[in-house]
Parts: structure tokens; sequence; C-alpha cells
């Protein structure tokens, strides 16, 4: 009897390990198989599809690395967005200042709001690299702010937009002092600018239909698809309202897969982008991303190449939070 007892306790812990290890490996893969391929109710945008990859090309093909360590590729990058600003008829501002003795600066182009133009809502992409040609990280992210930017340039909005592409996210300057969004967010919190949100843009190129394309940390996988066609807004707790309202402006425009995670900090990947430097001031922010390493193969390697990014899929995107933008800015 004993024998069986013990027999039968020791089968309950294997199966109890077990279950917990398949929730655990299991999970990181999704556990949602029954997505649909996003591409059967996108709205079909050629127009905007190939600005989208003129715009990767130029930044990832013809200029390439962008950071301090290759500061005339930097600068050449610097010099493109500030012309595209331009030519959606915004007048551009520089936040200039010093890394390694040289100047970099964040790039701010405004569209003044009529009736509530005290209250921002900043939309951010950083510009340099991690050593790589940084095609989907993050020159699709700038090709989709300049689109976004340009889209609102003639409508009337509410609140005033500030259209921000941000120097030094990358390392060796993330999460340090001299990271342009924080700087940035340090400057605005001292001058009381009252921002409403920051919606960071973060990598928006790269979908899988493929099972099992999209990875997750553990756990996190039992609520969330098995296929990387999907985009995410992320954001921490105290952001949760603008991780609502993101995605519900977004759905109105676009039937293109949108998940969202609100959660803690710890979580890996959560604070990976510039909106942790407004969290570290005090202001609500969200990430828009395709997820970057948890999909993509080629994540800061020389592979990041313009070809390997789903230019129909990122114009869907673009246009969803083209939408998702206006609202906040109150049109």
């Amino acid at each position: 009897m004993n024998k069986r007892r013990l027999f039968y306790a020791i089968a309950k812990r294997i199966f109890f390990y077990g279950v917990i290890l398949i929730l655990l490996f299991g999970s990181r893969f999704g556990l949602k198989f029954w997505s649909k391929s996003p591409m059967e109710s996108a709205e079909k945008n050629p127009e905007l599809v190939e600005r989208l990859k003129a715009h990767v090309y130029k930044l990832s093909a013809e200029i390439g690395d962008r950071s301090i360590f290759e500061y005339a590729q930097l600068t050449a990058a610097a010099d493109y967005i500030t012309q595209e600003f331009k030519a959606a008829g915004y007048r551009v501002e520089f936040q200039e200042y010093s890394v390694k003795g040289v100047k970099v600066k964040n790039i701010i182009a405004t569209k003044k709001g009529e009736t509530r133009p005290e209250e921002v809502i900043i939309v951010g992409a950083h510009y340099d690299t991690c050593f790589n040609p940084g095609a989907d990280d993050n020159a699709s992210a700038v090709a989709g702010l300049l689109e976004i930017a340009k889209f609102i340039s003639p409508r009337e909005t509410s609140r005033t937009i500030k259209f921000i592409t941000f120097v030094n996210e990358e390392p060796p300057f993330f999460k340090s002092e001299k990271m342009g969004s924080w700087i940035y967010a340090r400057a605005a919190k001292k001058r009381k600018e009252n921002i409403q949100g920051a919606v960071i843009l973060e990598s928006l190129g790269y979908y899988s239909d493929e099972p099992n394309s999209q990875r997750y940390p553990p756990f996190l996988g039992l609520f969330y698809p098995n296929k990387a066609n999907f985009i995410c807004v992320v954001g921490n707790f105290t952001s949760g309202k603008l991780v609502k309202r993101v995605v519900s402006a977004f759905k109105k425009v676009s039937r293109f897969p949108i998940e969202s995670f609100t959660g803690p900090s710890f979580v890996p990947g959560v604070t990976f982008s510039d909106h942790w430097s407004f969290w570290q001031e005090g202001f609500p922010a969200v990430m828009v991303t395709d997820t970057a390493f948890l999909r993509y193969p080629h994540y800061h390697s020389q592979a990041d190449t313009y070809e390997k990014l789903d230019y129909p899929n990122m114009a869907e995107v673009v246009r969803g939070l083209f939408g998702a933008i206006l609202k906040l800015g109150g049109e």
C-alpha cells in the first residue's frame, strides 16, 4: 500500500512538472493557431507601399549603418528625414547635444493644434542603428512616421502633434543619459510640456504566416497568436488607457490584426525602445511594434536589409496608425 501511494505521488509530481514544462516551452511560440492571413482583409494601397519601400531603401541600403560611429551616414539620414518633413509642409526644429565630441540631434516636426494646442501627442521613432543596415530596426518605423506625418499635415487637429525622430536609441546609449528620447523627455518635463501620450514606432516591417513564427517571453504565448502576422501595442500599467485608445482607434480604420500587452516593465522586451524614456519622466507612452527579435530572424544583424520586409502589410499597419494618431490628436 505504501509503495502504491508512493508510486501515485511520484506520478502526480511528474505529471505536474510535465504540464509546467509544456506550458513553459510550448507557450514560447503562441497557442492561438487560428489567426488568418492579415492581407485577406487589407486595403490595397500600392502608392503607399512604394513610398514606404523607397524610404526604407534610402535609409538602409543607400545610407546604411547610422550611428555616431558612422557619423557621415547618421548625418545623411538626419538630412533625408529633415527634407521629407519639409516637403510635407512642416517647419523643422532640432534638439542638439554632444556625444563623444560630436553633435547629434533629435529632429522635430510640429503640427500645431487648433483648439487645444497646449496638449501634445508625440509620435516618435529612432533613426540610428546597431552596427547594421537597420531596415526593420528602425528604417521601417521612420518610414511609417514620415508617411503618417504627410497624411496629417493638411488636416486640422485639436491637439498639437509632434513627429520626432530620435537619435541614440541603440547600444551603447540605450537607457543612458545620452539616449535621444530621454534627452527630450527630461527637457519636456522640465518645461512642463503637457504630453497627453507618446506613441513610439519600433520595427514595423516584418510579418509571417508560417506556424511557430512568433515567440514570446515564458507563458505569454498562452494568450497570443502562433503566427507572426500581427502588430502589437505595448504599455506599462500607467499607460494602460493609452494602449486601449490606440488599439480602439486603429480597429476603426483597419482590420489588420492588432494585439496589445499591458504589464510590468520586467517582462523581456517591454522596455526595448524610446517609450521607456517617457516612462522614466512620468509620461504615458506606448510602443507599436512587430515585436522585433521575438519574430525577426535578422534582428541586429547585417542581414537586416530592405528586401526582407513585407511592404503591403506594413502599409496597412501605417494606414491604421494614421487613423489612431488622428484620433489621439482630436481631428
